[in-house]
Formats: structure tokens, sequence, C-alpha cells
């Protein structure tokens, strides 16, 4: 079965965008994105994905925050049925390993309280856990979160009580696959990009586990291309790129590939996933309940292996 989710996007405006500092491997603030060509890429891939059947909503930016264009960043976004009560749509809001992302927040929330969206928090203006939405995805029933770089293993407890759900951390230890979402794509109901070697190895066999037809990709193919950073509408996958070998297999599943170049984010370390976050995932259909939730800890961990 295709995804359910991946229909409704939002997305940060991005004449902001810039390379002020550097919190990951891709950042040279010598080296800087051309505007011009952002804003025509980033409107490509606007376009692009409208074409293909998504809705897409458009966040402003702030001047202060020239990595708020990468909008998966800012948030989780569950839809809820009526019947789980605390509101017909809800976000946690990301709590920004680094500092100089954390004006972000403020803005975010206003904007999905504006839109109807009940805002929580695992963590807020540098005191609690440390919370990064590009660290989790919905896959086969449960919530899989990378826990490491960005995101703190005690926001797996957070998450799981708020929302409800089986929350399963895996181990992330690359350094330039900071976000789960530079090294997981989920395709449908069977299927997913992964790349083993942004894993400790116990959670890379984790999540290989979890994949029944997993599309494994190399450490050289996840960092040059960015391809598993990109974002399913149906049967259709929009790409930064796409080596030759994983453009085969995707076809020979019956997906389509299509590439929208954002060369110009990739120098702030982000990509097509980076740059949208999905408005339309849902407890009940891409998340089973749990009464209370439910938190499956990183393999490696001896202690609390599950709480």
């Amino acid at each position: 079965m295709t995804l359910g989710w991946g229909r409704h996007y939002a997305m940060v405006e991005p004449s902001q965008f810039r390379v002020e500092y550097a919190i990951n491997p891709f950042m040279d603030p010598a080296v800087q994105p051309d505007p011009q060509r952002a804003t025509a890429q980033w409107q490509q891939l606007v376009d692009t994905l409208r074409a293909v059947g998504s809705t897409v909503d458009i966040i402003p930016g702030r001047l202060d925050s020239p990595d708020m264009v990468f909008a998966m960043n800012l948030g989780l976004v569950l839809l809820r049925p009526e019947w789980q009560g605390a509101g017909r749509r809800s976000v946690v809001l990301s709590h920004m390993r680094f500092p100089q992302r954390r004006n972000e927040t403020p803005s975010a929330q206003r904007w999905f309280e504006t839109n109807g969206f009940a805002a929580s928090y695992v963590g807020r203006e540098g005191v609690g856990a440390h919370f990064e939405a590009g660290d989790a995805f919905p896959f086969r029933g449960d919530l899989v979160v990378g826990i490491g770089p960005r995101t703190d293993e005690l926001a797996l407890k957070h998450l799981a009580a708020d929302l409800g759900v089986t929350v399963r951390g895996v181990r992330i230890t690359h350094p330039a696959m900071y976000h789960l979402d530079l090294a997981f794509c989920p395709l449908d109901d069977r299927r997913a990009i992964v790349c083993p070697e942004a894993l400790e190895p116990a959670s890379a066999d984790l999540l290989l586990s979890l994949v029944p037809e997993p599309l494994v990709i190399t450490e050289e193919e996840a960092i040059s291309t960015l391809c598993a950073n990109s974002v399913v509408v149906g049967r259709t996958v929009v790409m930064p790129a796409c080596p030759p070998r994983v453009r085969a297999q995707l076809e020979a599943w019956g997906f389509e590939v299509v590439l929208v170049d954002v060369s110009e984010f990739h120098l702030g370390g982000g990509s097509v996933r980076c740059l949208t976050n999905p408005l339309d995932i849902t407890l009940g259909r891409e998340l089973v309940p749990v009464t209370g939730g439910r938190v499956v800890a990183p393999p490696s961990e001896r202690e609390n292996p599950a709480a």
C-alpha cells in the first residue's frame, strides 16, 4: 500500500536562507548560497509537489533564523481522531540542539496555533530534552526516532506519552547524517530507503529488521546525493538526485522518480525532505494508538531496555 501521508506539507519561504554559522559538516560560512538561485529552486520544489498531488502551505521566515527554511525540523505534526481528545491537530514543537536555531520555535508555534494545531513540547529554551522532528518518522504503526546528534534519548519518553504511540529509538553515529531523514526514507508500507552506515550497528540491524523490503544505500550514495532526504507522494518519489542503481530499484517497484535540483540548500546541510514538513500523519492510520505510550529504547543500551 502507498503511504497515507505526504500529501500536505508546510514549507518556509527562503528569503532569509544563508550560511551564517557551521552546525553540521556541510556548512561553511565562506561558501554562501546564491539567493536568486535558491529562491528559484525552492519554488520549483513547491511547484513539483503541487503538480504531483500535494498541498503546500507557506510559513513566513524570520530575519534572525537563516535555517528556518528547513521546515522539517519545526515540529512533528499528528492528526488525531476526535475521540482521542487533545484537539483534532497537534504538533510537538522541536527543541533545537543548537541555540542558533531556537528563534525558529516561537514563529513556528504562532503559525501552527493560528492554523488550528495544539502545540506541545519535550523541552524548550535550552531546558529539558532536545528533539528535532527530522529525526522522527512513522513506519508500520510505530514512530521511529533517531537519537544522538540532535535528539536526546529522554525525548523518546516524552513523545510516547504525549502522542500515545510506540516510539522506537535508533542511535545515529555518523556526523554527516545527523538527522534520521538523511539516512531513512519510508516509501510505502513495506519499503524504505535505509543507510545502515549512519547508525550504530545494533540500531542499523533493528531498522533493517523493521523494513520488509529495504533499499539499502551506501554511505557514499547517501552523502554525495542526499537521496534519502526525499519525499514520497503516492507512487512518486521527489528526490534531489538519484544514483542509477537506486533509480532502477525504485522503478522496478513501480515508483516514478522526479528530480528537483535543490543544491543551494545542500550548502546548509538539507535537501528535499528537510525543506518540507508533512501535515497529514494520522493517529490510527500511520501510528497505532497505545494507551500511555510505549518506548523501545536503542538496542545497544543495556540499561532501561524498554519502558
